[in-house]
């Protein structure tokens, strides 16, 4: 997910003081090293789970150790590089291909095909985690956008059914865009919302060619997913030249004058803090897609795991995974965390959960950034957000996304 990354750890309490100088009574007893990103996952699920799995596996014990997401990157490669790496490690759905192209990474295909039902995974987390045909990382969670409505704004303009495609989207918005009222807040450069409308025509940010990463905004495809952002972002005061954090979006929303945002739906408690007025009136639905058929692609975030070679016991190691990615610990995680499971079948553990249902929705239509080792070069200075704003300014497309795209391909190699 965006926005993760620098060092630090604490050793969860879960795990048991070791014995004497480190060893554990009896040879065969192991102990398993987990690293699990911060505020991932809540400190009661993890004391379930690892009581029910020692309970289950006597002779292993779990060692949990929490680190912050900023700097994890370095850290992560420095584990796969020594000799005393951790023997799971949770990393971000978009990271794998990084940490796979240092070959430090247990092949876990077998397991996915065999053991994990890998056909009924969301692609955005599986995708990422698939290098060249061999699966490295095992999808654990994922949280992506949807759209965040204010109910009393869209009664107050007789909407009583919510938009099923991009064609009842934009007339909804057009409405609900009246005097001061907003029909939607989204700001120029939200190239996260930006990328699943290019999917949804067909289109990609970058591509792999003849060996070689090349920028792919400037299509016909691509083009046309920015034409409809720019139609979208007109029904709205969404500043063109910055992106959804500046100013922060939520607050924007919180004013109450404001009908729509594209978000993740955690955002709905940080806009219900600011104002507590509109407590209880937020809704939840997909990003509506080109036809009523499915929602609109959307960019997938979330969390795999990962199996370091040099892990000390790589094959219990593996058998936690399995536990983790399993539908009775992905059910527990999808109701306490509110995340969407790893798995399309298991939409239906989240019912009754409006914000986490309509995640999930989308989730089936979601994707993740090109699959490239590098990708994180374009993000450092990201081409793609100045690409939206010289089109939204009026520049041409064509123009402003080869430009864009000579930075992507040169980013990527």
């Amino acid at each position: 997910m965006k926005n993760r990354f620098l060092a630090g750890s604490a050793v969860f309490a879960s795990s048991l003081a070791l014995v004497g100088c480190g060893m554990l009574p009896g040879g065969d007893d192991k102990v398993i090293t987990i690293w699990l990103m911060k505020d991932s996952v809540s400190a009661a699920y993890l004391d379930r789970f690892t009581e029910a799995y020692e309970k289950e596996n006597p002779s292993v014990e779990l060692e949990v150790e929490i680190q912050e997401w900023t700097g994890i990157g370095k850290k992560v490669m420095a584990a796969l590089e020594s000799d005393d790496s951790p023997d799971i490690i949770e990393v971000g759905n978009t990271q794998v291909a990084q940490y796979a192209e240092s070959n430090g990474l247990r092949d876990l295909t077998l397991e996915s095909v065999r053991d994990l039902g890998s056909e009924e995974w969301l692609p955005g987390l599986a995708e990422p985690g698939s290098i060249n045909g061999s699966q490295f990382g095992i999808p654990w969670y994922a949280a992506n956008r949807v759209v965040i409505y204010n109910k009393d704004l869209f009664a107050e303009a007789g909407i009583d059914e919510l938009p099923r495609t991009r064609a009842e989207w934009l007339d909804i918005t057009d409405r609900l865009d009246q005097g001061a009222q907003q029909g939607i807040y989204l700001a120029g450069q939200d190239w996260y919302t930006l990328s699943g409308f290019i999917w949804d025509e067909d289109g990609e940010l970058a591509v792999e060619s003849g060996g070689e990463w090349e920028g792919r905004l400037d299509t016909p495809e691509a083009i046309r997913g920015m034409k409809f952002y720019k139609e979208l972002q007109a029904l709205g005061d969404g500043p063109k030249d910055s992106d959804e954090v500046t100013p922060e979006q939520e607050g924007e929303f919180a004013k109450g004058d404001i009908a729509q945002i594209i978000d993740t739906p955690n955002s709905a408690v940080q806009i219900e803090e600011k104002n507590p007025d509109l407590k209880g009136k937020l809704g939840f639905f997909p990003v509506p897609g080109k036809t009523a058929e499915a929602p609109g692609a959307v960019f997938t975030g979330g969390s795999d795991l990962i199996v370091p070679k040099n892990s000390s016991h790589r094959s219990a190691a593996v058998e936690v995974v399995k536990a983790l990615a399993g539908e009775k610990w992905q059910t527990d995680l999808a109701k306490t965390m509110s995340y969407v499971p790893n798995k399309t079948t298991l939409a239906d553990v989240i019912e009754g959960q409006e914000a986490t249902a309509a995640m999930a929705a989308g989730a089936a239509e979601g994707r993740a950034t090109p699959n490239s080792p590098k990708w994180a070069n374009v993000e450092l200075d990201n081409p793609i957000k100045a690409y939206m704003t010289a089109v939204l300014q009026g520049e041409d497309p064509k123009t402003a996304a080869a430009a864009a795209d000579a930075k992507i391909s040169a980013a990527l190699r």
